[in-house]
This record gives C-alpha cells, sequence and structure tokens, in this order.
C-alpha cells in the first residue's frame, strides 16, 4: 500500500459501491485523497473496498452505511463522520430510477427522498466540517433528465397525493439536485465552500436493475446498455469538479463534459431555490 501524504483531502461519496461512484473513488484515492463512502449495501460496499485498495494500492478508503431512504441512517452516517475534522469534499453521488410508486422510511416518494431529500440533510448535517475546511466543494450529480420536470417540482407527489409517474418522479429530483446546488451557492456564501451540480452523461452502471424497474422499462434498460457510455467516462465530469483548481472558484453552476453547460429554463424560475429550501426543510423537520 502507497502511504499516506502528511495532509490528505477527505472526500464524502454516496453510493460509491458501483459505476460512476467506483471510479470516481478510484481516481481520487489514486491522486492520493482519502475516501469515505457512504453505502446501503454493506457487503458490495466492503467488496467494493477491497477492489479499491488493490487497484490503488492505497489504505485511504473505507465505507460506512448509509441508506438515504431513511433519514435517520442519514443522521447516524453523519454521527459517524465526526472524527472527521474537516471534509474537503462532499460528492451527492447516489441515485435511482424507479417505475413503480416507493416510499422511503418516512413514507415520502423515494425517488425524491433518496436523490435528493437524504442528500438534502446529509450536506446540512456535515456543513460545519465542509466550512472547516479551506475550500471545499460540494458536486452534485444530477441528470439533463431535469427537462423532463418543466412544470416544476409537483410537491403532491412528493408527499403521496399525486399521480406518479417514472419520468416525473427521476426528472423532478434531478431538478431538484440542480436547484440544491444553486441553493448551496447562496448558503455557503463567503465560507470557500462552493457547490455544483452535473450531467454525468448516459452511463452503463446497471442504472434501473435490482428490481428498481419492470416489464418494458427494465427491457429499455437492458438494450441502452449497448449504447451508454462507460463508467469511467460518466466518472469524468464528477472528478473534474473534485480536483480541477478553476472549478474550485466557482459556484453554482450545471456542468457537463468538463464544462459549464446550459439548464431548462425552468431551473430558472423566480421564487424555486428558495421554494425548493422551504419544503425541504419543511420535510426534514417533520418526519425527523
Amino acid at each position: 500500500m502507497t502511504s499516506p501524504s502528511d495532509d490528505p483531502r477527505t472526500v464524502v461519496l454516496t453510493g460509491g459501491n458501483t459505476g460512476i461512484g467506483f471510479c470516481t473513488a478510484e481516481a481520487l484515492l489514486t491522486s492520493g485523497d482519502r475516501v469515505v463512502l457512504g453505502c446501503r449495501n454493506e457487503t458490495a460496499a466492503s467488496e467494493a473496498v477491497e477492489e479499491l485498495r488493490r487497484r490503488t494500492r492505497s489504505d485511504l478508503i473505507e465505507s460506512r452505511p448509509l441508506d438515504l431512504a431513511d433519514l435517520e441512517s442519514v443522521r447516524a452516517f453523519a454521527a459517524s463522520l465526526a472524527d472527521l475534522e474537516r471534509i474537503d469534499v462532499l460528492i451527492n453521488n447516489a441515485g435511482l430510477v424507479l417505475d413503480r410508486r416507493t416510499e422511503t422510511a418516512q413514507g415520502i416518494e423515494a425517488t425524491f427522498g433518496i436523490n435528493h431529500l437524504g442528500h438534502y440533510l446529509l450536506t446540512e448535517l456535515l456543513s460545519e466540517q465542509l466550512i472547516a475546511a479551506d475550500s471545499a466543494r460540494i458536486v452534485v450529480v444530477a441528470s439533463v433528465a431535469h427537462m423532463a420536470a418543466s412544470g416544476g417540482i409537483r410537491w403532491e407527489m412528493v408527499e403521496g397525493s399525486g399521480r406518479y409517474s417514472t419520468g416525473r418522479a427521476y426528472g423532478q429530483s434531478k431538478l431538484a439536485n440542480i436547484l440544491h446546488a444553486e441553493a448551496l451557492t447562496a448558503r455557503f456564501a463567503g465560507t470557500g465552500v462552493v457547490a455544483n451540480s452535473l450531467h454525468p452523461g448516459g452511463v452503463r452502471t446497471g442504472f434501473g436493475k435490482d428490481g428498481d424497474t419492470h416489464g418494458v422499462n427494465a427491457t429499455i434498460m437492458k438494450v441502452s446498455e449497448y449504447v451508454l457510455i462507460s463508467p469511467e467516462a460518466g466518472a469524468r465530469t464528477s472528478i473534474f469538479l473534485a480536483t480541477d483548481p478553476d472549478a474550485g472558484r466557482i459556484s453554482g453552476r450545471y456542468w457537463y463534459h468538463c464544462r459549464r453547460s446550459r439548464v431548462a429554463p425552468w431551473t430558472r424560475r423566480t421564487g424555486d431555490v428558495e421554494e425548493l429550501v422551504r419544503r425541504s426543510d419543511e420535510l426534514v423537520a417533520r418526519l425527523s
């Protein structure tokens, strides 16, 4: 194993046992960072940690339990990180798509709960450790799928009274990711913490498997594996935002192919960022 540097950066990455997250962790370990994975499947996480150690010859990698579908698990994960004096990079990477309505432990629509609300709470709980770093970065893995949420976030779907649609649910969770990065820019103004969101591209990661999709949707996911890019290629923008010196001075932007990219017009509607923060705060307070 390589010996650690005197003061390696500390990176917290959600969902890093497969796909984009795994490739991101591998690159950061290779560059000398310390990486803490937050993963729901502890067996898969342990296997990923061993493989990452083998590939990178670094022992600066560990995993700790995190289920973003349960806000109590999010709190427990954040509490487990209390031993970290600072967090230099937080990568909100984990995500999923569901073609049937499923609820989190606290009873809200799971796509939104996992892709946004769990990360929203986690980021807030780690805020002091992010500020403690000289120039911390928050990287939010969003998606071009936010364009499917042209009507904005339908909060009735989030809380259970609205009709469920796979594309709408996933799209509005990714819209929330982009709005969250914008909100974090204001939240951390003057602290040295920057926040950016990104589209990784259509990536061949097994996304939508593990029983998340069924029937026609499952077939589409399987066939799409032949036309999608590799996880290594999909991880490039996450790695760029976590490491590039210039990217560390820019906040509140949306990126694709390691360049600033355009977002759908409905990500710029007046009041939507503030509404996301207000609603997310209310949900976290009410459901905790």
